[in-house]
């Protein structure tokens, strides 16, 4: 999907205010009706049936006729496929929508054109509000829909729904292994070591000092949505250098590796609340949280999906299990080795290295340990067997 900046006037930002609006209220709607139809009470309406029914609220109500029928019926589409991704199993059950948050709306069908202005701006039809720009930061791709969105901090951008051209294989035969951590958000197992960027020391005491102000401050108040504001400009930078440094380094991999292998984890199991509930209070509470935050800052998970995308095929995952016990010289397994989060030394043959990076080398190997002095993996069938060292020696 390649984004791009929007531009718009404020009046124009006033019309997509709008859009957004009654997408969000089409989209509620399709969401409370659905939760109404159960088992007992029969077959939820279809989406034929939902559009006939927009066409007639659109026909009682003034102010939804006055929206742009496009915008609405493209709501009702992306419940439908929202609901297609649950029963699937890949995603959740959609819920309701809160303004302020995902702010959105889609143009498809011969509503979405672009018009070339100069080498530095395009412009895109935005029906009832007309020719918004937006900066051409790369060429813009052959695409069939666009979609409009507003992030935390207040900019417009679009977004064509176009499908990444994958980046061919270098043909060097190369493997590398990376090792996701939190002090070390990617560790290569050539030894690079790699830091996901964050808010700098001085952002970061910021936003702890506005959190604590937006807590002191009342519901609905100027005061508390100015202070809002600024909290969502400061988490936006923090987004905007996370998502610059997954694509940098997914592109670099991509670019002279032909085969990537990383851990399998579960992050969506691992960044859980350890809250618990009354009957069975959870412990470290605080501190779990805190590890959550340093997860997610670290996109892991981003990280692992544009590889996915822009190397498909040359993407392996391997299990976790002791691949940072594990000697990457002599194949023992031991806890004691690991001294702390930085240091590996073998308890058996005295090999020294970061952690990390010794954990990267057994991933690189596409071995990982279920126990002490347990096997490892089999190489994949379809490609040629490696010659592989013995566990222990």
């Amino acid at each position: 999907m390649a984004r791009y900046r929007l531009d718009p006037t404020p009046e124009q930002v006033a019309g997509l205010d709008e859009h957004c609006g009654h997408a969000r209220f089409v989209w509620n709607l399709a969401v409370e009706q659905q939760s109404w139809w159960t088992p007992y009470r029969g077959k939820a309406p279809n989406h034929l049936e939902r559009c006939r029914q927009l066409t007639a609220a659109r026909a009682v109500f003034d102010w939804l006729r006055a929206g742009s029928q496009t915008v609405q019926q493209q709501a009702l589409r992306d419940f439908d496929q929202a609901m297609r991704n649950f029963f699937a199993g890949s995603h959740r059950r959609p819920g309701f929508r809160k303004r302020g948050q995902s702010e959105g709306f889609q143009i498809v069908g011969k509503m979405a054109k672009v018009e070339k202005l100069n080498q530095r701006w395009s412009r895109c039809w935005v029906p009832k509000v007309g020719w918004v720009k937006f900066r051409v930061s790369r060429k813009v791709p052959d695409f069939k829909s666009y979609r409009a969105t507003r992030d935390r901090a207040g900019r417009w951008h679009v977004a064509f729904a176009v499908a990444p051209e994958p980046i061919g294989a270098p043909g060097t035969g190369e493997v590398v292994g990376v090792d996701r951590g939190v002090a070390v958000s990617a560790a290569l197992s050539t030894g690079e070591l790699l830091a996901c960027p964050g808010l700098r020391p001085a952002e970061a005491v910021r936003l702890v000092r506005l959190q604590r102000r937006i807590a002191k401050a009342k519901r609905g108040s100027n005061r508390r949505a100015r202070l809002r504001s600024q909290i969502g400009r400061l988490k936006a930078r923090e987004v905007d250098r996370r998502k610059d440094w997954v694509e940098k380094t997914s592109t670099s991999l991509a670019r002279r590796y032909d085969l990537i292998r990383v851990e399998d984890l579960r992050i969506g199991q691992m960044t859980k609340s350890a809250r618990g509930t009354v009957e069975a209070p959870g412990k470290n509470v605080r501190q779990k949280a805190g590890l959550n935050r340093a997860i997610l800052a670290s996109g892991w998970g981003l990280l692992v999906r544009r590889l996915e995308q822009k190397a498909p095929g040359r993407v392996e995952k391997v299990p976790a299990a002791y691949t940072s016990q594990r000697c990457s010289a002599c194949g023992h397994v031991a806890s004691e080795s690991r001294e702390s989060q930085a240091r590996f030394r073998c308890a058996a043959c005295g090999y020294t290295a970061n952690a990390d990076i010794n954990a990267a080398c057994n991933i690189a190997a596409g071995r990982a340990v279920t126990a002490r002095g347990g096997a490892g993996l089999p190489e994949p069938a379809n490609r040629e067997p490696q010659q592989r060292e013995p566990l222990f020696v």
